[in-house]
């Protein structure tokens, strides 16, 4: 059996989005192969690796290029996050090579490739992410209830939400509630302010993955204002148990929603999530009207959804590794 290894800057304590796409992706190959996660390469275990997938361009750049000097042209795919492919391949000189040396670069929605340069596009292939559906659960008519899910860091735009809760200070029918572990402690303090001031909003820190899945199972909407994504797990995992989106108009989300999709606001912009929330509300009251926002919001969710069924993504990952190896 071939062994491969992934390498991820993040592991099972991070909790985040690398490391569900890291086990996910081991899980996918497994049967098929052996598949081992790491932080660094190489290591003791190293010389039996055959194929590596490293996450992330600048923070797994040593292993991208160890590998490379050790197996020159062989069996090396590197998945871009969207610090990778919006701000680090622009100007960070290690992602760059990271993007030179890798034979195969994977982006997890389908504008990632757009923000490549033109001259390295041919490498690239979408895989989407992908996780289990989930049946919708009841939700009460008598309130609008909204989750927004990430760690609270400024990527993910939380002063936003912020800014959103407070001008619904005085909606009793909307509800926010916020996960997210503070990695950066100012926020931690703005959260608690805004908590303070805002009967509407609640901040919950950090929660286990299966009690963050249940809470956008119950939710109405999630809410996702990042100011960069590379495909965020967030976002199909509410598609999957269908919770219709909120969202930033930026590529990462709409490489996931689509051109189309009408749950969208520009990004940092409060007042337009505010607006969009007030309006989700107000359709919960007019079921039957038209447009319906919060109802188009679902329907256009549920054929989005196909995308991220793990039957897909497993095959398109085992297909990735075969492609490294050189056995179709």
């Amino acid at each position: 059996m071939r062994q491969v290894v992934i390498v991820t800057p993040a592991l099972r304590d991070d909790n985040n989005g690398n490391w569900q796409t890291a086990r996910r992706w081991q899980q996918h190959l497994a049967g098929e192969f052996s598949v081992r996660l790491v932080r660094q390469w190489p290591d003791a275990l190293s010389g039996g690796d055959a194929a590596m997938i490293a996450l992330h361009a600048r923070r797994s750049a040593g292993a991208i290029a160890a590998w490379a000097a050790a197996h020159p042209g062989r069996g090396l795919a590197l998945v871009l996050t969207g610090t990778d492919l919006y701000r680090d391949i622009g100007s960070d000189a290690s992602a760059q090579r990271s993007l030179a040396l890798a034979q195969a670069l994977v982006v997890l929605q389908e504008r990632g490739p757009l923000a490549l340069p033109a001259s390295l596009r041919d490498k690239a292939r979408v895989v989407f992410q992908s996780t289990t559906a989930r049946q919708a659960c009841p939700k009460s008519p008598r309130q609008l209830r909204a989750v927004m899910v990430g760690h609270l860091r400024e990527e993910k735009s939380p002063e936003t939400l912020f800014a959103a809760a407070r001008l619904l200070a005085d909606r009793r029918d909307i509800r926010i509630d916020h996960i997210g572990a503070a990695l950066d402690p100012a926020l931690g303090e703005a959260a608690r302010a805004t908590m303070a001031a805002v009967p509407g909003y609640r901040w919950l820190g950090g929660l286990p993955h299966e009690a963050v899945r249940r809470r956008m199972q119950r939710a109405h909407l999630l809410i996702h204002a990042s100011r960069i994504e590379g495909g965020a797990h967030v976002v199909m995992e509410a598609v999957a148990c269908g919770t219709p989106v909120l969202a930033s108009r930026i590529d990462g989300n709409v490489g996931m929603l689509g051109e189309d999709y009408a749950g969208y606001f520009e990004w940092n912009d409060a007042e337009a999530l505010a607006a969009l929330l007030v309006r989700c509300r107000e359709s919960q009251s007019w079921q039957h009207a038209t447009p319906n926002l919060l109802g188009q919001l679902a329907a256009q969710c549920a054929r989005r959804a196909p995308l991220f069924d793990p039957a897909t993504e497993r095959a398109a990952v085992r297909r990735l590794v075969h492609d490294l190896l050189g056995a179709h």
